[in-house]
């Protein structure tokens, strides 16, 4: 079985709270333990330029997103956690993107439209403040899911109109340059079925934009206690039945509950319990579950030259997969290196074709490597060590003989660029050698 690529990220202009964890993080940390998926988490930088003119807010809001995704539960030596910043591949693929995308298709987008609608209801000009960074957010978007070919990203339901555009500029992308192959996956939204998107202290979708919002971490029990004692409830006083249903505080509390914990909310709601010893029961529930992540979290904010080490890494890691479709991106749009291949006249003689070729190592701790390369010499495969070279070459001898990487041997791979580029250059081994 093939495995599967699910990438997330999250904008770095605020303090992550209780609707980031709930909507992004907890499922998109649940899903990177599955042993089928390959998971991405990145630090949405870039975009946050898009957002905040504020330098200090956004290099303090990378320093706590990153923080909490490792409180969080989220495992760097099993991930790819990354800064987007770190990899330059993704702005030079949002140039390729962009030129292939088009511009009535950026007019549909909500965050655009909501925009200029803002603007005419104040009686400014339609696209008055608003950036080509707001108004080309989508297509960063695409490009930020499909340097990595991923098939899943977790969002809000607000978010899903940017997954189905992102589709869209692939499929054109590989329709003008794939050649009847797809060189970009279509990606799809996964929405967590019971709580994707959490409401604030008004009701409203919990969000910055808002000042609305419930912090995760930041301030502790307090700071938690307080944001939720804020909760906009109704004036039914107690011994007088509440509608749970209708109620922002059980939406939160439904989100970090057992389902007989709610239930029993609810039942005392209906029975006439008093808002502020209710707000009291939810407080003490949801701290309860975020203690020991809050606990982390402080530990590694004491660490940044630890977190700095941990995201660098992350970064080489996606640079090895980033690295390789994108030279290969460039060779299908024509940027590609001049070569006697390439120029007028140039005949059969001069024009020799370069070919993939294994390169076998000796890793800092002594142990045995091996990575493929494509004719250009970007790396498509890097190995796990070997405890000898003779299994290497013995690893080696079978993948070129049938042109193929079997499933299975998958685990001996520690980064890959495109499962479909590694078996191209492997057929491209196995035809040379027949001919």
């Amino acid at each position: 079985m093939s495995r599967i690529r699910v990438l997330t990220g999250i904008t770095t202009t605020g303090t992550p709270h209780l609707g980031n964890y709930v909507g992004a993080i907890r499922p998109a940390v649940l899903a990177s333990r599955d042993p089928q998926v390959d998971a991405f988490f990145f630090l949405a930088d870039y975009h946050a330029l898009i957002k905040c003119e504020d330098p200090n807010r956004i290099a303090r809001s990378r320093l706590e997103i990153a923080a909490t995704w490792l409180a969080a539960g989220l495992d760097p030596a099993q991930v790819c956690f990354y800064r987007q910043s770190d990899i330059p591949e993704i702005p030079e693929l949002t140039w390729l993107l962009t030129c292939v995308t088009g511009k009535g298709l950026m007019n549909r987008a909500h965050a655009y439209k909501a925009a200029m609608d803002a603007n005419e209801a104040a009686g400014e000009d339609a696209d008055a403040g608003i950036s080509m960074g707001l108004f080309s957010y989508p297509v960063l978007m695409a490009a930020d899911i499909l340097i990595f070919n991923a098939h899943r990203v977790p969002v809000g339901r607000d978010q899903i109109q940017h997954i189905e555009m992102a589709r869209d500029i692939a499929a054109r992308f590989n329709h003008l340059f794939g050649e009847g192959r797809s060189l970009f996956v279509l990606p799809e939204a996964q929405i967590e079925a019971s709580v994707a998107t959490l409401p604030g202290l008004d009701g409203r979708k919990m969000s910055k934009s808002y000042d609305n919002t419930i912090p995760l971490f930041e301030g502790g029990s307090k700071a938690l206690r307080e944001a939720i004692f804020k909760i906009v409830t109704d004036s039914r006083l107690p011994g007088e039945p509440k509608d749970p249903d209708s109620s922002a505080l059980m939406v939160i509390f439904d989100a970090f509950a057992s389902p007989e914990q709610a239930a029993r909310l609810r039942a005392d709601l209906l029975a006439g319990l008093g808002w502020g010893e209710a707000k009291q029961r939810v407080f003490d529930d949801i701290d309860r579950a975020l203690s020991p992540m809050r606990a982390r979290y402080e530990d590694w904010m004491a660490q940044p030259a630890h977190l700095e080490s941990v995201l660098v890494e992350g970064a080489a890691k996606a640079r090895r997969m980033a690295t390789p479709l994108l030279a290969e991106l460039r060779e299908c749009v024509g940027l590609r290196r001049f070569g006697t291949e390439h120029l007028p006249g140039a005949t059969q003689k001069t024009a020799k074709r370069a070919l993939p070729e294994f390169k076998q190592y000796r890793d800092a701790e002594g142990s045995f490597r091996f990575k493929l390369l494509d004719e250009h010499g970007n790396v498509l495969l890097q190995s796990i060590p070997f405890e000898h070279p003779k299994q290497i070459g013995q690893l080696i001898g079978t993948w070129r003989g049938v042109g193929q990487v079997d499933a299975d041997e998958l685990r001996r791979v520690d980064g890959m660029a495109n499962h479909a580029m590694v078996v191209a250059a492997l057929q491209s081994l196995l035809a040379a050698t027949s001919a």
